[in-house]
């Protein structure tokens, strides 16, 4: 069994203590004292469900208990996105099949969740390989020059280097952080010396953003795993029994 697998029981208590993307509808006061920031919210089946985006399938979920008010988010200035910029000629086009590939080789060699390396990089690059952003960060897990010659990878635009040399970071991080993913995060998003400047998760509104869309995300994509378990085991037992005498 995968060792990543540990945090995700804190997960969704991690949620609850970081800040969600500032390009936010109303502010969330929690009755553990927290504040979150979301578009909007909703009332279904005896739960408020706070939604990060527009649309109603990114959302994390409270009992009416744990938040104690509403009230409208200050305006902020729109982040800039990671948008892809000059680079080298792009590589031959990356099937979501190829790139599923690379994900199990690296989270197999590096004893990481699969989808936790998927998750990380729908937030980096949403899975383009040519991906640059504003501070010179390239390819699918935006390594940056420096951290990714660390790494001994010679060029982030190639995928393959690009997911090892991403997924040994990551790695390294949650070592040193202990498998504490919510600082492995930050520290993958703002550098291991900010996260131990503050002791913890920076108070930097992009970080915090950062790290409750990936938790989010892996959590979507474990929930969904389990879920197909089940049906494939269900399925599957008649089948298995109708051999029995």
């Amino acid at each position: 069994m995968c060792r990543r697998l540990q945090v995700e029981i804190a997960l969704l208590a991690t949620v609850a203590c970081v800040a969600l993307p500032v390009r936010a509808a109303e502010l969330v006061t929690l009755a553990n004292g927290f504040a979150l920031q979301c578009d909007h919210h909703d009332s279904v089946e005896g739960h408020i469900r706070l939604y990060l985006s527009p649309g109603e399938d990114n959302y994390i979920e409270f009992s009416p208990a744990e938040i104690t008010g509403y009230e409208p988010a200050p305006d902020t200035p729109a982040p800039v996105a990671k948008t892809p910029s000059a680079a080298p000629a792009s590589p031959a086009k990356l099937t979501t099949g190829d790139l599923h590939e690379m994900l199990t080789n690296a989270g197999t060699e590096y004893n990481i969740d699969v989808d936790l390396l998927a998750s990380v990089v729908k937030a980096e690059s949403g899975g383009n390989v040519r991906a640059v952003s504003r501070t010179g960060a390239q390819g699918l897990m935006q390594l940056m020059p420096n951290t990714a010659a660390d790494l001994g990878v010679k060029d982030s635009f190639q995928p393959d280097q690009n997911v090892r040399g991403g997924s040994a970071y990551l790695d390294a991080l949650l070592t040193r952080y202990n498998d504490n993913l919510a600082l492995a995060l930050a520290a993958y998003n703002a550098g291991p010396a900010a996260v131990d400047r503050y002791h913890g998760i920076p108070p930097y509104s992009e970080t915090r953003a950062y790290v409750a869309r990936v938790i989010h995300e892996f959590n979507r994509r474990v929930l969904a795993r389990e879920a197909s378990i089940q049906r494939n085991h269900t399925v599957s037992k008649p089948a298995n029994n109708a051999h029995k005498p």
